[in-house]
């Protein structure tokens, strides 16, 4: 097991994880506000493969690196032998509050891609935080291959796969809202600067640091489950050829109370240009 910890403010605020053996994929887990609230859920009963915050993606050349169940055209959400592992190769920085690592997506013994990530902690006030999250996917075979999603896989809405945050399941579902919509219907499946996800005593609010990033459409969950990320292929399948090199950068509010519309913009302009 690897791990690191995460700490803004002088205080803890998150475990980062890796668990190649169970998990197959690094994640953080728990993230808490500045004052201790737990916004994160780890292998929550309705979805076992939802892991706190992570980078996770449900089709990279036909492989699952989501975990779960796999969606196949024509047949549904089939059990398959066919998941990878992003395998930690080592830091390049491990810091009190932030990190860079290198990972290797594989899938029976073969490279897929090659990652480099990075993620830090900023104080924004004294009842809020960001997470700056990067990521970088890097095609270092010869061979051009693909990331998907079941939505490219025929089953509509449902273009998960990329960044990916599982909330924790309360009592009453949460509201989201963005700069111009709320609920989640008017946000799932979207493109915003930011999304926002208030529940008991704490808001997330999610943005694109990126242009790229923010061309991105927001997969949004409320009533099922508490969920938000990006989509990398949330209609079309996103090519990566030999040598190419795909980026993302997300950056995420976390926030003590339930903040509003104009509070929630703030803090996004102060985390996006800290």
């Amino acid at each position: 097991m690897t791990t690191a910890l995460l700490r803004c403010a002088g205080r803890p605020v998150g475990r980062y994880t890796y668990l190649p053996e169970s998990a197959g994929r690094p994640f953080l887990h728990p993230v808490t506000t500045l004052g201790g609230v737990p916004v994160t859920e780890e292998r929550p009963a309705d979805h076992l493969h939802h892991l706190g915050a992570s980078v996770a993606v449900p089709d990279v050349a036909g492989h699952n690196f989501w975990g779960g169940r796999t969606f196949v055209r024509g047949q549904g959400p089939t059990e398959l032998d066919n998941h990878g592992v992003q395998r930690h190769l080592g830091w390049k920085l491990r810091d009190p509050d932030g990190c860079v690592e290198e990972l290797s997506w594989e899938a029976d013994g073969t490279e897929l891609l090659r990652e480099h990530r990075t993620f830090a902690a900023t104080e924004l006030s004294d009842s809020a935080w960001a997470l700056d999250l990067s990521f970088s996917l890097t095609n270092r075979g010869s061979v051009d291959l693909a990331i998907g999603s079941p939505a490219t896989n025929g089953r509509p809405g449902a273009g998960y796969g990329g960044f990916f945050w599982r909330a924790p399941k309360e009592p009453a579902a949460p509201a989201v809202f963005s700069g111009c919509a709320a609920g989640e219907e008017a946000l799932h499946g979207r493109a915003a600067d930011w999304v926002a996800m208030t529940g008991e005593g704490w808001t997330l609010v999610f943005a694109g640091a990126t242009e790229e990033t923010r061309r991105d459409p927001w997969f949004v969950r409320t009533t099922e489950y508490p969920g938000v990320g990006s989509s990398l292929a949330a209609a079309h399948r996103l090519p990566v050829p030999a040598g190419a090199t795909v980026v993302r950068r997300v950056v995420t509010v976390v926030a003590d109370g339930r903040l509003d519309r104009a509070a929630a913009a703030g803090y996004v302009r102060r985390a996006v240009t800290a």
